[in-house]
Order: structure tokens, then C-alpha cells, then sequence
């Protein structure tokens, strides 16, 4: 399907009342710009500018933040782009799950859940072909500032491939694929170096080939469909192949095609795809890079190095790019959805009864501060709940604040969550601490060169459970008072 024709085809769905289909990040791009959500953008410098430009729209913008497609790059041919927040509106996070185009805030939440409710990994399939391999670079070829690297923030240690990627590695031993998202600094056109947070999957599998003397295969998509990138930044359960996870929620296998070199799986509708090796002991200076708690909090750290033996793009490939930094930035939002969702699931999944909602709140880039509401039905809920929260797969690494609220208060609405804490918390007896939590590098609280750990308040600003019947009422009309008052003065409330 050609570009023109997947976007009627999207026009008239979505006139229809549908969310349209994609099989692409093109299609996926002509859908965004027939709902007005894609900013195009000619002639940026990518030394500074581009992130900038990003940061700028990411806080500036009225409305939902668009995505940012760059074009005509400084240095670069034209066709040669760059897109940057690609995940950062409800709607376009709809679209990448095939929900409602029209659900906003904990609504989509509820609706991502009742997905995850019925979902099951649907296993990827292989192909030999793809538009990924239209063009093959390999020995004198390869060059990794062939595409508009960004050098995204003006304290970063270079110009960073890997942001909104997916690093696609294998475990030696039990033989399943992982993807994460994790960041790629270039080194020179033919090497790059990762960095990936203690405990995360793609970490453990190459230390398993490290710890055996091996060399660890690994390819980095670096331009994908974005419901990829939606699942690669987030939890997956240990021995899922994010491939599987992200095939599950499209309702389809994803395509992949395996490397030359390495053998290993990606996506067959990539834009761009870089494969090599990382040998044992084979490690430089990465870093640093702001990151998505807003400071530049990992320093400069040796880690290993990819040495590419092969590139594959499309022909005018497009480069995924996220601006992590101080929130609200342009990979903030999607973090904060996808991140309430599974911990909602995996919290009802641990047994924790009547939850009415979680939200992870932006300004704490979707993991430092987290709220779940439920409604209470037995002494020791409201602390059950917040363990539950703060200690789930999804909700573990790197956080900090964990609220539970009743059901009465909105988690996505801080106004309402400060006032429960102001006034139905007592700082003696509503606030709990866990000591020596999962963390990592990327914690801006965590001095330099020290373990890893970290501490959780855990704060109930829930009604007293005991005494709850006798809690004094809130102050504000009944919904059916104000239903009433307001058909009768309508034009004066909206006037």
C-alpha cells in the first residue's frame, strides 16, 4: 500500500469511527498527520537543535504534543530524517494498541488493561524479506553518521544512535530473545557503546556471555512501528520475547528477518538496523546523557562496545529518536500510561482486591512517584496495596514515592492527591519505609560510585480503615445536586 493510499484509507476510518490499522512506521506516520498530531520540520542543525527544537515542542505546545519529524537535516541529504516523540499523545498511543482514538488519561489506562486482561504472546514469524533490506552495508560501507545522529543535550559525552531503540539480544543458556530500549552512543562510524541498568534483562543475558569468555551478538533497531518502542521501555516478564509481547497486542506475529552475522531476529518492516558483537574486556568511556529523571545522573562509565558488522536501512530511512530530560519531555507520557497499566495488572495479578486505578506521575517520569487507588474492604489493604505497587516487576526498578488514595480521588489529578495526603495522612502513622530497593546509576539521588540501592516511602493517604464510617464527610456537593444545578444554569456555568 502506498503512503497516499494508506492515508485515505486512515481518513476514512477514523471518520468512521474506527482506529486504523498500520503495518509500518510510514503508514503509522500518514495515520498521525491526518489526525493534525505530526509537526514537520526542515533545515535543523542536528548539533543541539534538534533536542531543542524537541524539549521546546515537548513543553511548549497547545494541545497534545505532536510528533516531530525532521527533514533536510544540517550535513545530511534530504529524505534523511529524524522522529522524534512518536508516543508522546494519548491518541497516538491508541493507535499503537488499536484503542479507541477518543480515550484520554486513566480511561485508556482501563482500556489497555482489559487488553492486557485477555492478552497472549502471539510468537513472531520469520520471513526472508523485508523492506529493511533495501540497502546492506558491510565492511568499508558501514558508517553510523551516515544517519542524522542527534546530539540531543549540551552536557551529553557525544551524539547518541540509541534512544528510541530497541537492543535485541539472546540468552545463551535458555535460548529466548529480549529487546530493551537502551541507550547507544556512537564511538566512530563502526563502533557504539550501550549502557543498560543493573538487573535489566538485555544486561543479564550478555553478562552470561561475558561470564563464559564469549563474544554476545546483539542488534540495535534504531527506527521501528512504535507499539516496538512502546514495549521495548518497559517490563516485560523474564523469558517473554518483547517480540511475542508486542505480537500479542497487535493481534498479528511480527515479522522479523534474522541477521547475516548474528543470526538473531528484527523487525522486517525496520527503518534502520545496526548488528555486531560485543567481545569480554572490550570497553570505552560512555556517557554522559540526560536522561529521563532530568539530570545527567550516570556520569561517564566504561561499558562495552558494539562493533557493527553490518547495517541494513530502508531506502530514506527514518532515524527513532526520544529526548529524555527534565519532564514533561517528549518520552515522558507514554512512560507514565504503559508503566500504570502494568502495574495495575500486576498488582491484581499479586491478589490485591478492588483497585480502582493507578497513575504514575509525569514529574516523576513515570517510576519515581506512583498512585494507586482502591477502595478499602479489610484492615491492612491500603499497606497491602502499597508493598504490591512498589515492589511489582513494573513498579520496582528506580522509584521512590508510592501514594495509595480511596476511591474517591482521581490519581491522574494532583490537586486532589495532595489534598487526600494533606488531609487524610498523619505523618507518624501513614508513612512507611523500605530500605535497599532496586536501583541503578540513573538515580540522581545515588552518589556517584555507590551500590545501587535506594529507599520507598510508602504513603497511605487513605481514610483511617478503623474508623472510616466516622471520617468526617467531604465538603462538596452530591453528583446528583450538581447534575441538577447545573441543567438548570447551564448557560450561565459555561458563559
Amino acid at each position: 500500500m502506498t503512503a497516499l493510499e494508506a492515508r485515505k484509507l486512515a481518513e476514512e476510518e477514523i471518520k468512521a469511527g474506527k482506529t486504523p490499522a498500520y503495518t509500518d512506521l510510514r503508514e503509522w506516520l500518514e495515520i498521525v498527520d491526518s489526525l493534525g498530531e505530526l509537526k514537520k520540520i526542515d533545515g535543523v542543525d542536528w548539533n543541539l537543535e534538534m533536542g531543542t527544537l524537541a524539549e521546546l515542542v515537548a513543553r511548549e505546545s497547545k494541545g497534545p504534543d505532536p510528533a516531530v519529524l525532521f527533514d533536510n537535516v544540517k550535513d545530511y541529504p534530504r529524505g534523511y530524517r529524524a522522529l522524534f516523540a512518536q508516543n508522546a499523545s494519548f491518541r497516538r498511543m491508541a493507535l499503537n494498541l488499536g484503542l479507541p482514538l477518543d480515550l484520554s488519561g486513566l480511561d485508556l489506562v482501563r482500556a489497555f488493561r482489559d487488553k492486557l486482561a485477555a492478552h497472549k504472546p502471539i510468537p513472531h514469524k520469520v520471513v526472508k524479506s523485508g523492506p529493511i533490506l533495501e540497502n546492506v552495508l558491510s565492511g568499508k560501507d558501514i558508517n553510523l553518521l551516515k544517519f542524522p545522529v542527534p546530539f540531543v543535550h549540551e552536557l551529553d559525552g557525544g551524539r547518541y544512535i540509541g534512544t528510541g531503540c530497541l537492543v535485541i539480544t539472546k540468552d545463551p543458556e535458555e535460548g529466548w530473545v529480549n529487546f530493551g530500549t537502551y541507550r547507544g552512543m556512537v564511538h566512530d562510524e563502526t563502533s557504539m557503546g550501550l549502557y543498560i541498568s543493573p538487573g535489566k534483562h538485555g544486561r543479564i543475558q550478555i553478562q552470561k556471555y561475558f561470564d563464559q569468555g564469549k563474544r554476545c551478538p546483539v542488534i540495535i533497531s534504531v527506527g521501528q512501528d512504535p507499539v516496538l518502542f512502546m514495549v521495548s521501555g518497559n517490563e516485560v516478564d523474564y523469558g517473554v520475547s518483547e517480540f511475542d509481547y508486542a505480537g500479542g497486542l497487535k493481534g498479528a506475529p511480527v515479522e522479523v528477518i534474522e541477521g547475516k552475522a548474528t543470526g538473531l531476529p528484527f523487525p522486517a518492516h525496520a527503518e534502520i538496523v545496526i548488528e555486531g558483537f560485543m567481545e569480554p574486556g572490550d570497553i570505552q568511556k560512555e556517557g554522559p546523557f540526560g536522561e529521563w529523571t532530568g539530570y545527567y545522573a550516570s556520569s561517564i562509565r566504561p561499558e562495552p562496545v558494539v562493533r557493527v558488522q553490518n547495517i541494513y536501512h530502508r531506502n530514506d530511512p527514518i532515524l527513532c529518536c526520544a529526548r529524555p530530560g527534565r519532564p514533561p519531555s517528549d518520552y515522558s507520557l507514554a512512560k507514565c500510561f504503559v508503566k500504570a497499566a502494568l502495574i495495575w495488572d500486576q498488582v491484581e495479578k499479586a491478589g490485591i482486591p478492588d483497585v480502582k486505578g493507578v497513575w504514575c506521575h509525569e514529574a516523576g517520569g513515570g517510576r519515581l512517584l506512583n498512585i494507586i487507588s482502591i477502595k478499602q474492604r479489610y484492615p491492612g489493604h491500603a499497606r497491602q496495596a502499597l508493598v504490591a505497587a512498589s515492589q511489582v516487576h513494573a513498579g520496582a526498578y528506580l522509584g521512590r514515592y508510592v501514594i495509595v488514595v480511596d476511591e474517591d480521588i482521581d490519581p491522574t489529578n494532583t490537586f486532589d492527591i495532595l489534598w487526600a495526603v494533606a488531609t487524610r495522612s498523619d505523618p507518624v502513622e501513614s508513612i512507611d519505609i523500605i530500605r535497599r530497593c532496586w536501583s541503578g546509576p540513573l538515580d540522581p539521588r545515588i552518589q556517584p560510585g555507590k551500590k545501587g540501592f535506594n529507599s520507598r516511602a510508602l504513603i497511605d493517604a487513605c481514610r483511617p480503615f478503623e474508623w472510616i464510617k466516622d471520617f468526617p464527610p467531604v465538603a462538596e456537593s452530591s453528583p446528583e445536586l450538581r447534575e441538577e444545578v447545573r441543567a438548570k444554569w447551564k448557560k450561565i456555568i459555561e458563559g
